[in-house]
């Protein structure tokens, strides 16, 4: 095959892959018509859609957020009995990632964990969770015992939604030694206040020596885009840009010196929010690396 026709045969590979991702995305009537029977409560028939000019108009503040893990849709939907209700919001994003992203931004530490979905917190009142390219968040104001009954709705929306939901694939790849558990996320970009740290995976770690601290992975796309980052990052560093692959040390005036280390299109590095020298840094950094 010649060259040129390899890359335009790779062109439309990549526009329909995103296509199909796109059109893979469920729609307000597919989400409403994957609601469950659940005994005693009644499906309202108004729904609500919400794109990205009018989201401001429902959930106000918190809207930047959603739009920076590029949220694309929400579907409000509620069940009723009598005065009381529970309310469903799904949040279609772009990729499953980002609405893994956009979950991981909004986990609290007063709630349970829960097996629904790829990952799911919640109480006898309120049930969040993601599954494919949806994020969704359930609440009550009912005052009787209505878990189950939320939880219910949860499993089957997040079933039919995905049934293999679960974290993006590169967090599988992570060190399981020292890993917080539930300290998985991704963030679109401005990753340690760098809006040009983009598409990063991170999890935090202890090690035995008590130091906290974040492997991170950076997905550059392609060797190329990893470079890009990289130039941007020295130049905010004002360090020389005549590096190759393999071992790096930015010299970060915010946040200390990261080693990190430059493969393909990944850059892969470990993050302390005071700055030290983390024990065993290279070990991690290296063993994720080899995943690669």
């Amino acid at each position: 095959m010649k060259r040129n026709s390899y890359k335009i045969v790779c062109v439309i590979i990549t526009f329909v892959t995103f296509f199909v991702q796109e059109n893979k995305a469920q729609t307000s009537e597919q989400l409403k018509s994957y609601l469950p029977i659940v005994p005693d409560w009644t499906i309202d028939n108004e729904t609500e859609v919400f794109d990205p000019d009018n989201l401001f108009d429902r959930i106000n503040g918190a809207a930047p957020l959603f739009l920076e893990n590029n949220f694309r849709e929400m579907t409000s939907m509620e069940y009723k009995k009598g005065d009381d209700y529970i309310t469903i919001q799904a949040y279609r994003h772009a990729t499953p990632e980002d609405a893994f992203g956009m979950y991981s931004s909004e986990r609290s530490s007063d709630l349970a964990f829960l097996p629904i979905g790829g990952e799911a917190q919640g109480d006898d009142k309120n049930l969040y969770f993601f599954s494919g390219c949806i994020y969704v968040k359930m609440w009550t104001n009912s005052n009787d015992p209505v878990v189950e009954s939320i939880r219910t709705i949860g499993k089957s929306l997040a079933e039919k939604i995905d049934p293999k939901a679960g974290y993006p694939s590169i967090m599988n790849l992570f060190p399981k030694e020292n890993k917080l558990p539930y300290s998985e996320a991704y963030v679109t970009s401005s990753y340690i206040g760098h809006e040009f740290l983009k598409s990063v995976y991170h999890a935090n770690y202890e090690n035995a020596e008590g130091q906290s601290f974040q492997l991170f992975v950076i997905d550059g796309k392609s060797k190329e885009g990893a470079q890009a980052i990289l130039n941007d990052y020295f130049a905010f560093t004002s360090q020389a840009t005549d590096y190759q692959e393999g071992t790096l040390t930015i010299k970060d005036r915010y946040n200390g010196d990261i080693p990190a280390l430059w493969k393909g299109q990944y850059i892969i590095g470990i993050y302390n929010e005071n700055g030290e020298l983390i024990t065993g840094a290279a070990d991690y950094i290296e063993k994720l690396a080899k995943s690669f």
